[in-house]
């Protein structure tokens, strides 16, 4: 996983509550183990609709997604996180996650920032025809416009999240320890 500590550029400025893991994905795409090629296949329900914010040419390739409350709810689907990591996301910004995008989101890079439903609407605005920055050093969400945001991230998900750290890179920090440890435990009769 590569370090995340500052995500700028447009946003997508969605903000519907209640995006569960199937409109991010849809259940025929969860067939395949590969990451690539599913940003593609992200949002295809929101993407039918005309004049959507994911086929408006001014948001292509935003690195920041803003929705409203309970962003990632419903069925607990990895798929959804690679998705929006291939569309190029590297933060959401909502004012609720389920637990489980969330946790998702984290293990896969992807800062998901909580900001109260008065900031969301305000960045929708702004987002429309500014450029948005989402800094995990400072903690804030930021405009051009000299808007500032405060948010709060579990100590431990930013530090992994800054360090470009995931479970496998923490388990192998763990490495010599792992290794004497099975050492030791070989030579015991079970």
């Amino acid at each position: 996983m590569k370090p995340v500590s500052r995500i700028s550029g447009r946003a997508y400025p969605l903000g519907r509550a209640n995006i569960d893991t199937d409109i991010i994905i849809a259940a025929e795409h969860l067939k395949t183990v590969q990451r690539a090629g599913l940003g593609s296949r992200a949002f295809e329900a929101i993407r039918a609709e005309p004049e959507n914010v994911f086929d408006d040419p001014r948001f292509a390739g935003a690195p920041i997604l803003i929705a409203g409350d309970n962003f990632g709810c419903g069925s607990s689907r990895e798929h959804a996180v690679w998705a929006l990591a291939d569309l190029g996301i590297g933060a959401v910004i909502a004012s609720g996650f389920s637990d489980i995008f969330a946790s998702n989101a984290f293990k896969n890079g992807i800062a998901a920032i909580t900001l109260p439903p008065a900031a969301i609407g305000r960045l929708l605005e702004v987002a429309r025809d500014h450029p948005l920055v989402a800094d995990l050093d400072t903690m804030t969400v930021t405009t051009p416009l000299q808007d500032r945001f405060e948010f709060a991230l579990d100590p431990f998900r930013r530090a992994c999240l800054l360090g470009g750290v995931d479970e496998i890179a923490l388990t192998l920090e763990n490495e010599p320890a792992i290794a004497a440890y099975e050492a030791t435990s070989s030579r015991m009769n079970f």
